[in-house]
């Protein structure tokens, strides 16, 4: 397979704004994947949605008291308190009304890192960033003699807007504002490129700022040359703790009421709280999870999700002890006693679930066998302090297995190199059609000493390819 030279890739990129005050590591290649890793990658993107619409279930019977299960008792209201913990009512509310029934994201990307065991999941993300990156990696990587991307080149592109389109099947051009909000401003250049691909493709898509929308009766507008143009769907990039320090979100919420707006991905927080997948292996949810998903996918995410647990400090009885991990051969009678563990029982992360400001972009992440005692200590106390309004998952860590791939040097005359690291695979699935559409993936190789893998220097980020059959 021919290289993409190192001066086409830095000529490419620094002619967009898409990039500024960017930089990571350059690649020649596309990211190889055999045909089997493709497969399930598929059969991930439909265990994934199957996921959530358990997950649908599972809160709102949660919610209203409701058995789980078809043919014996199963209760669990505590479900509904956790994935409800500090939310404002007015949006818990949001989340429960039926209008919002079967309201599931249209986009669904998980973090998988490739271990010696195969992939594991560590993180489902409904509001992710990297959508328009992706799409023009693949385009970069997808020029003429060179093995097509996984998806294809503008597969990202069509399959984004598919999902929005249909969310208003009477109208055959409907009007999407992607809405970018401060918070996650950095991700408003990519959002940008996207809606000017879009328009190219006679879209009528466009990327704003909240404060460019107002109200005009019931429905939802902005400027566009003097006019206002009334928004048919809105997708929303910001996360639902930032809807305090928007100023037009009561608009929102209102124009959505009236039936004017449709919003993805739907403002239902319990779909973005990681604790979710501690749910998942929850023991006492075991018999719903097994009845609620197929055979399939229910193994397979038995396979791919870390044994995971919530970080709940409420107090036990005596002689009770916590579903969590084992510190110096016992089982924990309190969430405390993790501050004790060895450094090498602290194989173990420690993450907010949602709802924060600290929730995305690893910012809230611990990671117990890559820091201090104190600081392991810090994050565990940390965890129980907040539980009263903002719950934490503890996650076993599966350490990435080292692999090889060719980077470009940093410095002249920018040879290419065989380079150690470690691989996060972000696939993008886009859901239309009560189907998760697998469209493409995002690479990134990390330096084999980086213990939580994300977009950084020293990464390389790369679009996929599949390598074809011997």
């Amino acid at each position: 397979m021919p290289d993409l030279s190192y001066e086409h890739i830095r000529s490419t990129l620094a002619a967009q704004p898409l990039f500024e005050d960017k930089s990571w590591q350059l690649s020649p290649q596309a990211w190889p994947l055999t045909p089997a890793q493709v497969a399930e990658l598929e059969a991930i993107g439909a265990a994934c949605l199957e996921f959530h619409q358990a997950l649908e279930t599972l809160y709102l019977r949660s919610a209203v008291g409701k058995n789980l299960l078809r043919n014996k008792s199963l209760l669990a209201p505590w479900v509904a308190d956790y994935l409800d913990r500090g939310k404002p009512p007015a949006l818990v509310a949001h989340a429960r009304d039926p209008k919002n029934r079967g309201a599931f994201p249209t986009v669904l990307r998980p973090d998988l890192l490739l271990t010696d065991e195969g992939f594991a999941l560590t993180e489902l993300d409904s509001v992710p960033g990297g959508i328009g990156l992706t799409a023009f990696l693949n385009r970069m990587y997808s020029g003429a003699g060179r093995a097509g991307v996984l998806g294809g080149d503008d597969a990202m592109i069509w399959n984004f807007h598919a999902p929005l389109a249909a969310l208003r099947p009477a109208q055959a051009n409907p009007l999407i504002a992607l809405v970018v909000s401060d918070e996650a401003a950095t991700y408003r250049p990519e959002m940008q490129w996207l809606a000017h691909q879009l328009q190219l493709l006679g879209k009528r898509v466009f990327c704003l700022r909240p404060e460019d929308i107002f109200p005009l009766g019931s429905s939802l507008c902005f400027d566009a040359e003097g006019n206002p143009e009334k928004i048919d769907v809105l997708y929303r990039f910001f996360e639902l703790f930032d809807l305090t320090n928007i100023r037009t979100a009561k608009f929102i919420f209102e124009s959505w009421a009236a039936g004017e707006v449709a919003i993805a991905p739907p403002m239902r927080t319990f779909q973005e709280e990681k604790i979710s997948l501690a749910l998942f292996h929850h023991h006492l949810l075991q018999d719903f999870w097994a009845e609620a998903l197929s055979g399939g996918a229910w193994k397979l995410l038995r396979s791919l999700i870390p044994p995971s647990w919530v970080i709940d400090p409420a107090p036990l009885p005596p002689g009770a002890v916590l579903d969590g991990p084992r510190i110096g051969g016992r089982s924990l009678n309190d969430w405390r006693e993790l501050a004790g563990a060895s450094q090498k029982e602290r194989d173990l992360i420690i993450k907010i679930s949602g709802y924060h400001e600290t929730a995305w972009g690893a910012r809230s992440v611990v990671l117990g066998s890559d820091c201090s005692r104190e600081e392991w200590q810090e994050g565990v106390e940390r965890a129980v302090a907040l539980a009263p309004t903002n719950l934490h998952v503890l996650q076993a860590y599966r350490k990435p297995r080292r692999i090889r791939h060719r980077v470009y040097s940093r410095t002249a005359p920018h040879a290419a190199h065989e380079a150690d690291g470690r691989l996060r695979l972000c696939p993008y699935y886009f859901v239309a059609n009560g189907q998760a559409k697998l469209s493409g993936a995002l690479a990134t190789f990390c330096p084999p000493d980086k213990k939580i893998i994300h977009g950084m220097e020293d990464a390389a980020l790369l679009p996929c390819r599949v390598t074809p059959v011997d």
